[in-house]
């Protein structure tokens, strides 16, 4: 009971301070009923306007104050309510309630977000996503501010501000929003070997992903758990997406920027009110205090990460988001994360970045929301109600009874009491420190290069190709000869194939990268050269490549049917059912938004018109079936248009199903007539199709025969 007790006080709170204005008077903010709100107050009908409107001086005031700072990172960014679920007690580990009742549902609120992007820019830029989740659990909020990816970029929070400065459009004409590939960056990059590791991330089809409900999301920094014992435990914490890790294509992430910059944003708030809700299984690799030194890294190195094949990541719980937010403004912007948020259980480690961040989120916080009362805001406000003896202050909403606002008083009866630790009051972990005050790095940091080799080479050969062609197109961009040769070198001790690869393509050439006569045959298999081993001590990790993600579900997939007047209204209704039966979501795309006639004279409605979507904001085609419909497609006002849509899926090796009368749609397009050795490919011809297509669909997309398919 007290579970439920719990999501609905949340709920009711965020209800207590909110209001709909259906069926409403106009008022002003005093509450007076307004008359006329489309003039001013003036001296006779085209005198001057009068300094008494008080109307029109409230109403304008408070446009001209709507803006805040937005954040300095993480500008942009999509929200949603949820629960969390606790499946597994982790009471071993942790005193935190909600992390040891078993079946507890503790309501919380995520926030995903790009990094170095405006709030106005694009949702589909090269970049790092947050994943912030802040849980209203009984002991008080608890913020877990991750990622979606488990490592990051710097060791030490003094070079963020750097790491920033260099990634953020240029201060002299204010170029490129929202991309990393321009000079500062790559300069900065090319100077800090610590960086490697997340450029990998980075520049793979992680930084691309296809939707907010199908990425990872990671604690980055190691925490520790402390049990009722006062055993700790170091801990990462995972989130893995029911529907599994999958990207878009960097071209198409181009495209989609254009034709539709808030893709995420949208994609994740359908899915929710469609009632497909994204789920996550909440794990953690558990490390005993005692095993801290027994890895070849450093556990508070946050530019490294722990191999699931060293330390497995152990399932405890369930997070689903199920509520899209009532006011984006009032919640998703004014949301407060901050990861020195913690309640009893959970505690920090000295990892030199986190240590920064539980200084710079407060600090970042009292700028942008302008009031130590930010905790007031009801999005950031705990379920539990807040007794201390902090006062006032710009936009304070409690409003404390009584005379004492100081500790010790005994004029208010020594209230509030602190807590003792029985009765969930937070301590510390003790930890014995030790050592001379020293601006210097541990020696267990100096390692740049053994993680972001491994995550190279545990990567697919298609994502190695992706990866390899983010870098050149990130540092053709980049305008300093030397810098490129810099961070070429600094590849090269990564893998000698993709410094060569990278540098062949920017003309650069570099001492450290040494190739048999510095080219290849004319003949040569780039493909099968670069899947050989050349190293037989190579370390592989599974886990990072998205090649062995989940792909046994195409639920809430965007599924689009091309079609005209005359379609064979029978398998088209067939297809729908199954396709829906199986969580998916059909949309209908005709040559303009008028009804359709089917050929059993059924109507239907197009959601959208050939030129006012792309083929990029569906997961797969289905080319209708009839010969009417057909021929209407192939007119020429049609005709470019449909194989323009047949064709870029394809480029994007994206399921395609060629309905029965559609022979002369295949045949002028692009796709490769060999289609029995593409199962990205399904045609009248084929049998079971159906099967086949969902099989396709659920595979994500075909990039194995990507290469294959743009030669």
């Amino acid at each position: 009971m007290k579970t439920n007790n719990s999501n609905n006080e949340k709920e009711e709170q965020l209800k207590r301070h909110s209001t709909s204005n259906e069926n409403e008077k106009l008022t002003t903010n005093q509450g007076l009923k307004i008359n006329n709100n489309q003039d001013s107050l003036k001296a006779g009908e085209r005198g001057p306007s009068l300094l008494e409107d008080f109307i029109l001086r409230e109403k304008i005031t408070h446009f001209d104050h709507e803006r805040i700072p937005e954040r300095v990172v993480h500008a942009r960014g999509s929200g949603a309510h949820g629960v969390f679920k606790l499946t597994k007690s982790l009471a071993a580990y942790t005193k935190a309630k909600f992390l040891t009742e078993l079946g507890k549902e503790t309501p919380v609120f995520v926030r995903f977000s790009t990094v170095a992007g405006s709030k106005g820019s694009t949702d589909l830029a090269r970049d790092v996503r947050g994943f912030a989740i802040k849980f209203y659990t009984d002991e008080g909020n608890y913020d877990l501010v991750a990622n979606n990816m488990p490592v990051f970029f710097i060791q030490d929070a003094i070079k963020f501000p750097d790491l920033i400065h260099a990634v953020k459009p240029e201060p002299d004409n204010e170029m490129p929003q929202a991309a990393s590939a321009h000079d500062t960056f790559w300069d900065f990059i090319s100077l800090m070997p610590e960086s490697m590791h997340m450029i990998m991330w980075l520049m793979s089809d992680r930084a691309i992903p296809r939707s907010l409900r199908m990425m990872e999301g990671f604690g980055v920094h190691s925490f520790k758990f402390v049990n009722e014992e006062g055993k700790v435990h170091f801990v990462k914490f995972h989130f893995k997406p029911r529907l599994g890790v999958h990207s878009v294509a960097w071209s198409e992430a181009q495209t989609i920027s254009g034709v539709d910059p808030d893709f995420h944003k949208r994609d994740l708030w359908e899915a929710i009110e469609n009632g497909n809700y994204p789920e996550w299984d909440f794990g953690v690799q558990l490390i005993p205090e005692e095993d801290e030194h027994r890895f070849d890294f450093d556990l508070l190195d946050p530019t490294k990460l722990v191999p699931e094949e060293e330390i497995p990541v152990k399932i405890f719980g369930t997070l689903t988001l199920n509520r899209n937010p009532d006011n984006f403004f009032a919640e998703t912007e004014q949301v407060a994360f901050h990861p020195g948020h913690i309640i009893p259980g959970i505690d920090f480690t000295n990892d030199p970045l986190l240590q920064g961040r539980l200084f710079s989120y407060t600090d970042t916080q009292l700028s942008r929301l302008g009031s130590p009362n930010f905790h007031e805001i009801p999005i950031n406000r705990s379920i539990n109600t807040v007794h201390n003896n902090q006062r006032d202050g710009h936009m304070r909403q409690q409003i404390v009874k009584g005379k004492s606002s100081y500790d010790p008083n005994s004029i208010g009866g020594g209230c509030p009491f602190q807590s003792m630790m029985s009765e969930g009051g937070f301590a510390t972990q003790q930890e014995r420190v030790s050592g001379a005050k020293v601006r210097e790095r541990s020696k267990s940091f100096v390692d740049h290069y053994s993680q972001a080799k491994l995550f190279y080479n545990s990567q697919s050969t298609p994502e190695k190709m992706h990866l390899q062609n983010a870098l050149i197109f990130e540092l053709s961009k980049v305008t300093r000869p030397e810098v490129r040769e810099r961070l070429v070198g600094q590849l090269a001790y990564i893998d000698m194939f993709l410094a060569w690869r990278v540098a062949e393509k920017l003309g650069v050439e570099v001492k450290k990268l040494e190739w048999p006569n510095q080219s290849l045959p004319a003949d040569t298999n780039v493909i099968e050269l670069q899947s050989e081993e050349r190293d037989p001590h190579t370390k592989f990790s599974e886990a990072l490549s998205m090649a062995n993600t989940v792909k046994n579900t195409i639920k809430s997939r965007k599924i689009g049917f091309i079609l005209a007047s005359g379609a064979d209204g029978g398998s088209l209704n067939d297809l729908k059912t199954q396709l829906e039966r199986e969580g998916a979501r059909v949309e209908l795309i005709a040559p303009n938004l008028a009804g359709i006639r089917a050929n059993d004279g059924s109507e239907l409605t197009p959601k959208h018109s050939l030129t006012s979507t792309g083929s990029v904001c569906f997961d797969a085609l289905f080319i209708c079936s009839g010969e009417d419909s057909v021929k209407e497609l192939m007119i020429s006002e049609n005709k470019h248009l449909v194989l323009h849509f047949i064709n870029e899926a394809y480029k994007h090796c994206k399921p395609i199903y060629f309905g029965n009368d559609t022979e002369v749609l295949y045949h002028n397009s692009n796709v490769d007539q060999k289609k029995h050795e593409d199962p990205g490919i399904i045609t009248w011809e084929d049998d079971n199709p159906t099967d086949k297509f969902i099989n396709a669909i659920a595979q994500h997309r075909v990039w194995d025969m990507e290469m294959e398919r743009n030669s």
